[in-house]
């Protein structure tokens, strides 16, 4: 039964310590992160004038997040994540703040942002898995669904807030964007160092090509965790309709840019407002099939966006559609962290942020492409089918995850003992 947080102390998200700290350092890191990439967008475009140095921004993270996953995820297995999370920052402070001197001083040049750039992805790499395997400890099992809503409420909050407000801090030049953005990193390196919480340390194992692709063969010998983590990839893969939103603002729905502000922030305002409900509400029951209901609205969302002619519709359907994601979400995250004994849930999320980082960069990829042959509309047509259709093969081929009751799996519910490691 729904039940508030608020109810007892023990269901109290607040009740927890470190979770709020851990809450306000991604607050602070998720703003700093977003208003940075405003800013350095604008910089690059205005030094070179070239539309392919955007894209070049995205790829110099995206090589260090895929190459680097599975030794970042070992390293999360084998050493403190707080200190890993910390020291990840501490490195994006400094290229931060290289970033706002080099700024300030007029000296700024296309290649050194790209390079510091990538020394961000390469912090970003090692940092993600040990901050998504940092959850689970702060928290009881019980509420861990809870705590990733709310932690999902502080990234939304960001996304939908960050670039509007580096937008308007860059009015006063890149620099004090940055020194901003410094400054809110630093704040969340200084709640992480202050945080501190009760957690044996994983099983350290010596670095081998075993104990780096474990991760790999724990997630094919659990059947719910491969089915969560392969929807996950084929479900973003096929939907990526907000790739295509500028070509959907000008030619179909016919407005400005003011109009496609709005497209671009209503998925994350249904994110943002699920996930706050989602903080304040038990998942007990039939969490398996909530999640396959859950992504089958996503393609049904998309559908009715890609069929949409006016603005106000079209807004509906991806605010759905950013609300049905952010369910899918939690329920997914959650039943990975639970099913994932401690010291391997460094090495799966490495291997679950390789799904994730592929299918958002392929999924915007393939809507391009497919938008070029066949229409912007008919892409996405395709994108929302094709996401209902994902949903009805893996219903069928992972029928435990299909019947899962429970996020936390009763014992000799799954396929292998927890502790079978390798």
């Amino acid at each position: 039964m729904p039940s508030s947080i608020a109810s007892t102390p023990a269901d109290s998200l607040r009740s927890h310590p470190a979770f709020v700290q851990f809450w306000f350092a991604r607050i602070a890191s998720g703003f700093g992160f977003q208003m940075l990439s405003v800013a350095v967008g604008w910089q690059i475009y205005a030094i070179s004038g070239r539309a392919l140095d955007l894209g070049l921004i995205g790829l110099v993270q995206f090589f260090p997040s895929v190459m680097l996953a599975l030794p970042a995820g070992h390293v999360a297995d084998q050493f403190e994540r707080r200190r890993i999370v910390l020291l990840g920052q501490i490195v994006e402070l400094v290229a931060i703040a290289v970033l706002a001197a080099l700024s300030l001083a007029h000296l700024a040049h296309e290649a050194g942002i790209l390079a510091l750039v990538f020394l961000l992805g390469v912090a970003k790499a090692f940092e993600f898995p040990a901050l998504q395997s940092m959850l689970p400890a702060l928290v009881p099992p019980a509420i861990l669904p809870r705590a990733m809503a709310a932690s999902g409420s502080a990234g939304q909050a960001a996304m939908i807030m960050g670039p509007a407000v580096g937008g308007f801090l860059y009015v006063a030049g890149p620099g004090t964007v940055y020194v901003v953005c410094g400054l809110l990193y630093l704040a969340s390196a200084w709640l992480m160092a202050r945080l501190r919480y009760e957690q044996a340390p994983p099983r350290r194992e010596p670095a081998t090509l075993k104990t780096l692709f474990a991760g790999v063969h724990f997630i094919r010998r659990r059947p719910d965790v491969l089915g969560v983590i392969s929807l996950d990839l084929f479900a973003v893969l096929l939907g990526g309709a907000t790739a295509l939103l500028p070509i959907f603002a000008k030619d179909i729905l016919h407005t400005g840019a003011w109009g496609l502000g709005l497209l671009r922030a209503a998925p994350a305002m249904g994110a943002l407002l699920m996930s706050l409900w989602l903080t304040r509400h038990h998942m007990e029951r039939r969490v398996g099939s909530i999640m396959f209901a859950s992504v089958a609205g996503f393609g049904l969302a998309t559908l009715a966006f890609a069929l949409s002619t006016t603005l106000w519709l079209s807004l509906a359907a991806l605010f759905a559609l950013g609300a049905f994601d952010m369910v899918s979400m939690v329920i997914r995250g959650a039943l990975v962290q639970l099913d994932t004994p401690d010291d391997m849930r460094g090495r799966v999320s490495a291997v679950n942020a390789i799904f994730i980082n592929t299918s958002n960069q392929l999924g915007e990829f393939e809507s391009g492409l497919l938008a070029a042959w066949v229409g912007a509309v008919n892409a996405t047509l395709v994108g929302g089918i094709g996401t209902l259709i994902v949903v009805a093969l893996w219903m069928a081929m992972f029928p435990t995850l299909r019947r899962r009751q429970r996020l936390h799996a009763e014992p000799g519910e799954l396929s292998q003992p927890a502790t079978d490691t390798l």
